[in-house]
Parts: C-alpha cells; sequence; structure tokens
C-alpha cells in the first residue's frame, strides 16, 4: 500500500510519522485527507476494520484514528484485537454517537483520546500529534532496551549473575557468598560489567538492569 505524504523535506516524513484513519463513511475520509494533506502528515484511509486489520504494522511512527462506530467490526473491538496482537498503536477515536461509558471503555482500553464528531481541525491535529508522540516514545525506549540487550549478551554468564546481583542491592561480599567467588572476583566482573554495558555510573546499570528486567534475577540461597 502506498502512503500519502506532502513532504516539505527529506526528513519531514519520518518526523511526522504516519496517521491512519478508518471510517466507513466516504465523505469523512475525505474531510481527514485533506486535513491531514493541509498540514503535511503521511495518512492512509481505511472504509473497514478488515482493511486495517489486513495491515503489516508500519516500521515508523504511528497513530490510528478510529470511529467507534463502523460497519461490521467496531472500533472497540478492533482496538481489543490489536490488543490482543500486542500492536501498540496510540488510537484516537472518533464518533458521532459516542456517549460517556462508551468513551470510558475505550480509555479503558488504552485509548490517546476520543473526541465526538463534529470536531475542530485543530482538536483532532492536537490529539493525532500526542497520539505520534506516544509511538515515537515507545519505538526510541523499544530500540534502546534492544540495544542494551545487545550489550548484555555480550557479558559472560557470570557477569550477568554478578550484574543482576549487584544491581539489586547486595554488596560485593554478599554477591560472592551467593555465587561462591571471592569479593575480590566479584569486584574484577563489577568493572568489566559497567565497561561492556557502557555505564557510566552503578545507578546508571542500575537502570539498565530495571530496563531488561534483570535486576535479582538470582534468588539468594535461604
Amino acid at each position: 500500500m502506498t502512503f500519502h505524504a506532502i513532504p516539505t523535506g527529506p526528513s519531514q516524513v519520518e518526523e511526522e510519522g504516519l496517521v491512519l484513519a478508518v471510517d466507513d463513511d466516504a465523505a469523512m475520509r475525505r474531510a481527514l485527507a485533506n486535513l491531514f494533506r493541509s498540514v503535511g502528515l503521511r495518512y492512509e484511509t481505511l472504509s473497514s476494520a478488515e482493511e486495517l486489520l489486513a495491515l503489516t504494522p508500519p516500521d515508523l511512527p504511528t497513530c490510528l484514528v478510529l470511529d467507534v462506530r463502523l460497519r461490521g467490526i467496531s472500533g472497540l473491538e478492533i482496538q481489543a484485537r490489536l490488543r490482543q496482537r500486542q500492536h501498540p498503536i496510540p488510537i484516537v477515536f472518533i464518533s458521532g454517537y459516542a456517549d460517556f461509558a462508551m468513551g470510558v471503555a475505550a480509555m479503558k482500553g488504552g485509548a490517546c483520546d476520543f473526541i465526538a464528531k463534529p470536531f475542530r481541525d485543530q482538536e483532532l491535529l492536537d490529539a493525532v500529534h500526542r497520539a505520534l508522540d506516544v509511538d515515537r516514545m515507545r519505538r526510541l525506549a523499544e530500540l534502546r532496551v534492544r540495544a542494551l540487550r545487545a550489550r548484555f549478551t555480550q557479558l559472560t554468564p557470570r557477569e550477568q549473575e554478578v550484574m543482576s546481583l549487584a544491581t539489586a542491592g547486595l554488596l560485593n561480599k554478599q554477591v560472592a557468598s551467593a555465587i561462591g567467588i571471592t569479593e575480590a572476583t566479584v569486584k574484577i566482573h563489577r568493572g568489566q560489567v559497567m565497561r561492556k554495558m557502557q555505564a557510566d555510573s552503578f545507578a546508571e546499570l542500575v537502570t539498565m538492569a530495571d530496563a531488561l528486567a534483570v535486576r535479582g534475577a538470582r534468588a539468594l540461597p535461604v
């Protein structure tokens, strides 16, 4: 599928991300297309849930502008299916038949916003940009974790063990006792861990261990 864009520079499309808009009303799709085009946003309009669910998630910051009441699969059901597929696309719901319960359900499901039709153009654009920022930050966090994971896999099994226990708050002598090595050897391993993980401080190493969910991975013997 070819996505529409009106970039003014070589990096604008990448910076702005992509808006997927799903509405079964042709006039609304045209209006959304005109709006996104007017501000240079990359976009694609879709007429049904089936079209959306058949797409391969694009590898760039993305948000979904989604009508709540679609023919066939509803917007709330799409939200649930995307969550089951672990596709964390931020959603901005729009609806001409919104009620309080529907809005609560959408927000509890993780929607970024819920906007009633008719809406002001700027209201929707603000919501879209917030949603794109959410996805951009998520993608940056995932990239950071992947980079940390790559460094962590370069540690020896013993170094991984030392990192796990030390960042859980154990003193060097406690780590040494837990894994049966000398305290001096623990210090050597800690130095190697700091170097390989590219941590400027032990506090930063703790933050890395949290991101990797490896703090205290090995329990102390009773």
